[in-house]
């Protein structure tokens, strides 16, 4: 069996101020036809996947291009189509194929592309042809559009938030992919629009039970998967939302009712716990004054509106500056974006005490640069830390700088906190801080979890906040909850 694999993919937050172009995505990771390493990256999953399977069942692998950006603001239309021909140009080149398996996200928007992914299989399919097999996996946070689903035999999203089940989900893929092409399989898609949006963090409750029975009813009763596409808040396109996704089999399920039904099911759930869901987040100064409150530390406060996973600068400094005016020390806070601030802290040399500007650099989503004196800790060259499912996530030459007690991750790519080994490479234990400030949303929980003894989730200003009735919104289709009731 001829197998193509490639991946393009980036997460599109159309109100944040720095567009993605193409330098972002060979910048973060970009790998030629043939040119993928052995290890798996964050969206090569379905690469990885087949290379897996095809090494049992003596498949032809044919790799094609594999690109991805850290998320940002609306991606160029040069960008996106110099990739994106760049990968149909290898699937021509590979063809004829019996199965095309994409890494994809499902949120990313261009210039004159609303629906990047959309518009990708729909090319894909007039390539391979109907008899081709074509499934992609998606990150939860997709817009998962009609064209997507139209296009693909398959589609599967990550079920975790973390996304820690990037590998189980692209071997889930491929199976059922080959259970279509040789088994008689036949899936038939249902897709229910909640009408609402919402951030469901699977590791806690209520979503994490939903996720444990969404699995248990696969390969039952002829349900063949179960996705729920959480969708992205700040990506302002008309099939944004939270939605359903139920793949069952023609053959117990001929018209596809059974699905739909349980897809309704379901839908309805989350309509039903959206408040649970979404729970208010306190402002700075109330989540800094319950964190010192608590008997024992560290306590992690999560920035997810400076989170870059979500297409922020990363550079804020609302919450740094608060522990500076507040005389709060015993605190660590990464990762940091400036690589002018890294610069002249590799200039400095380790143990140097300098006067340094620290972020605020991008604009009003940002606020206003910190000036102090610093002291410089620690360099790293070229640092890389664990990211979801063990994947690398590069964050380039790093420096840990510390002033007034309070000790700051800078870095020269944008990138949001995964693992603690952001902070341990610069020797920097955060497990002895009172306080833990990580730019991250929630990809955090799965490494910090293990560490905190309190985690908030703080509401603060920045590229990703949490209240999304500040956002101002032209394309989404309405009534959406929590836009309207």
């Amino acid at each position: 069996m001829r197998v193509f694999s490639a991946s393009l993919a980036t997460e599109t937050n159309t109100f944040a101020p720095m567009p993605t172009g193409l330098s972002d995505f060979h910048q973060r990771g970009y790998y030629a036809a043939g040119e993928h390493p052995d290890a798996m990256q964050m969206y090569s999953g379905p690469l990885w996947a087949a290379r897996q399977r095809g090494a049992e069942k003596n498949w032809t692998l044919l790799e094609g291009m594999v690109a991805s950006a850290m998320p940002g603001g609306i991606t160029t239309r040069h960008g996106y189509e110099t990739l994106r021909d760049e990968l149909l140009g290898d699937l021509r080149a590979a063809l004829p194929v019996d199965m095309v398996l994409l890494g994809m996200h499902g949120a990313m928007v261009a210039d004159g592309y609303d629906d990047c992914e959309g518009d990708l299989l729909t090319r894909v399919r007039e390539l391979a042809g109907s008899n081709a097999v074509i499934g992609a996996t998606l990150d939860p946070h997709c817009h998962l559009s009609e064209a997507m689903v139209a296009q693909a035999d398959m589609l599967i999203c990550w079920k975790e938030y973390p996304h820690t089940d990037i590998l189980e989900r692209a071997l889930e893929l491929v199976d059922l992919c080959v259970a279509y092409k040789q088994s008689g399989v036949r899936p038939v898609a249902r897709v229910v629009d909640t009408g609402m949006i919402s951030q469901i963090h699977t590791s806690s409750e209520p979503a994490r039970s939903i996720v444990d029975r969404i699995q248990a009813l696969e390969g039952h009763d002829g349900i063949l998967s179960i996705s729920i596409a959480h969708g992205f808040p700040w990506g302002d396109v008309p099939c944004m939302g939270t939605k359903v996704l139920v793949y069952s089999d023609a053959r117990a399920d001929p018209d596809g009712q059974r699905g739909h039904a349980l897809a309704q099911r379901l839908a309805g759930e989350l309509v039903s716990m959206r408040v649970a869901l979404n729970p208010p987040q306190p402002e700075i100064d109330d989540a800094l004054a319950q964190a010192l409150s608590a008997d024992t530390g560290p306590v992690v406060l999560a920035d997810g509106a400076d989170n870059s996973g979500g297409g922020a600068p990363g550079d804020s400094t609302f919450i740094l500056r608060r522990l500076f005016e507040l005389g709060i020390g015993n605190a660590c806070l990464g990762p940091m974006w400036d690589p002018v601030a890294v610069r002249l802290a590799f200039m400095a040399g380790q143990g140097a005490r300098l006067a340094l500007r620290v972020g605020g650099k991008i604009g009003p989503v940002s606020g206003a640069p910190i000036d102090a004196v610093w002291t410089v800790k620690a360099l790293r060259v070229d640092m890389v830390m664990t990211g979801l499912g063990g994947t690398p996530a590069p964050l380039g030459d790093c420096a840990l700088i510390e002033s007034a007690g309070v000790e700051v991750v800078l870095t020269t790519l944008r990138g949001q906190a995964f693992d603690v080994d952001l902070f341990t490479q610069l020797g920097c234990n955060p497990a002895d801080r009172k306080l833990i400030i990580v730019k991250s949303s929630q990809h955090f929980y799965a490494s910090y979890s293990k560490i905190a003894a309190q985690i908030i989730y703080v509401s603060a200003p920045g590229a990703v906040p949490h209240d999304l009735n500040t956002l101002p919104y032209r394309q989404i289709r309405r009534p959406k909850w929590p836009f309207e009731g």
